[in-house]
């Protein structure tokens, strides 16, 4: 009796505190508005977000090499004398011939691109294929940072439900406890069944403290991921059944090979294979460019006789290389990047495979879940109608105090194993959108 007066003594501190808090900092929160905070306050989500920009910057890049490269130049240059050796290096020079040592030189080049082999327009596609994959791996991380939520959110709901349900109980099992104190007092039946009333009722209380810790760590890792003080009492709105269309595997399958990010993501890493294979044979292409060269120039020392007087000089024309060595030393590249094509196609099946497998084994057991709802509805009419007749037996003293509270304990084991269910299955139906790519 003294253990039971400190747990009820606690288990009140720790309501007070908790409603003390929530009259402070207290949030009604809907799942919605929980993603919506995760997304904000998710650093992986934020380092997806800055990767897309780099990705669009590195398009923006790529088109600009399709613009002309100009340079300025200038140059002043000091020269010396021009001695003559018709001796030998060893001997003194015998002729020394004065110079203009001072020279001058100002102007611009320009080279514009005409043909590389198609290698520009290929770097250009497969930017756009990188920015590609950076938006869906952006989706990614919104996804799972929305299933994590989700999950959390779901861990409150239940331990509040958890906490209703015992709650009431307790409430409950007070109440037959002064009906057996009563009999008791009558003389009908024992001390001991009252003592294991109490002890029972002890237990109950306990879990109630364990269930009050189990929301306080739910609140904290949800205020966490969502980036709020740890101390912030949130009320997640009341728990809703799943009210959703009975869909066939292949319509989740379909979604999945339509929306799922790693499938996405593989194809999208073949196709960037495919065009790095492009680039590789590019190299035996011949490289065209306009180009033009104007300068300012002091002493003219272009054509003799020279003159110590500034000049100008333009030359335009068309520029054509042709990189033979590339006909041997490529080779290798080639065979590199057509293993890398094959391993890629390769590992774009497995990732289907994959794919496949998980969209079945979630499916499985979102609809395992919702078999196991019914079944828990079952077992709690059950369980009730079990504990009426108990109870009716007991206070005509056909039945054990024993069976009494083996009765009263399924009852509350069936409501929580009913409200388990009900969460595990909000969790497995999220799971399913996050494996197809639609969460």
């Amino acid at each position: 009796m003294y253990y039971s007066k400190i747990l009820i003594a606690f288990a009140g501190l720790l309501t007070a505190n908790i409603a003390y808090s929530q009259s402070k900092n207290t949030a009604i929160l809907t799942l919605p508005e929980a993603w919506r905070k995760a997304e904000q306050n998710s650093r992986q989500v934020e380092i997806t977000r800055k990767a897309n920009l780099i990705a669009d910057e590195e398009i923006k890049d790529a088109i600009m090499e399709r613009l002309p490269e100009v340079s300025l130049l200038g140059s002043i240059e000091k020269a010396t004398n021009m001695p003559i050796y018709e001796n030998g290096l060893f001997s003194s020079h015998t002729q020394e011939h004065e110079i203009i040592h001072t020279l001058y030189k100002a102007g611009a080049d320009f080279y514009l691109n005409l043909y590389n082999g198609n290698k520009l327009n290929l770097k250009i596609e497969e930017n756009k294929l990188l920015y590609q994959i950076a938006v869906i791996h952006n989706n990614e991380a919104i996804s799972v940072i929305r299933y994590k939520t989700a999950a959390l959110y779901l861990d409150l709901q239940k331990a509040l439900v958890f906490r209703k349900l015992i709650i009431k109980d307790i409430a409950d099992q007070e109440k037959q406890l002064l009906e057996i104190k009563a009999l008791q007092k009558n003389g009908v039946v024992l001390k001991s069944d009252v003592l294991r009333v109490e002890l029972d009722l002890s237990r109950r209380k306990m879990a109630l403290v364990t269930i009050e810790n189990d929301i306080l760590i739910a609140t904290q890792k949800l205020n966490i991921i969502m980036g709020e003080p740890d101390e912030s009492v949130i009320i997640p709105t009341e728990f809703d059944s799943i009210d959703v269309p009975e869909l066939p595997y292949e319509k989740y399958l379909a979604d999945a090979m339509e929306h799922s990010f790693a499938y996405h993501i593989s194809e999208k890493q073949t196709q960037v294979s495919k065009l790095h294979l492009s680039q590789v044979k590019a190299n035996y292409q011949p490289k065209v460019g306009l180009y033009s060269d104007f300068s300012y120039a002091n002493p003219q020392i272009f054509l003799f006789p020279y003159n110590p007087a500034w000049y100008s000089l333009g030359v335009a024309g068309i520029r054509v290389t042709m990189p033979l060595s590339q006909l041997y030393q490529n080779r290798h590249k080639v065979n590199s990047a057509k293993l890398e094509l094959d391993k890629e196609e390769t590992t774009h099946k497995d990732i289907e495979d994959k794919v496949r497998q998980q969209v079945k084994e979630a499916y499985l057991r979102y609809k395992e879940s919702l078999v196991q709802i019914g079944v828990a509805e079952v077992d709690v009419a059950h369980a009730q109608e079990n504990a009426r007749i108990i109870k009716n037996t007991y206070f005509n003293q056909t039945s054990l105090i024993t069976d009494l509270l083996d009765a009263d304990v399924q009852v509350l084991q069936t409501r929580f194993e009913l409200a388990t269910a009900r969460i595990v299955a909000q969790n497995k139906y999220y799971l399913l959108q996050n494996i197809t790519g639609v969460l």
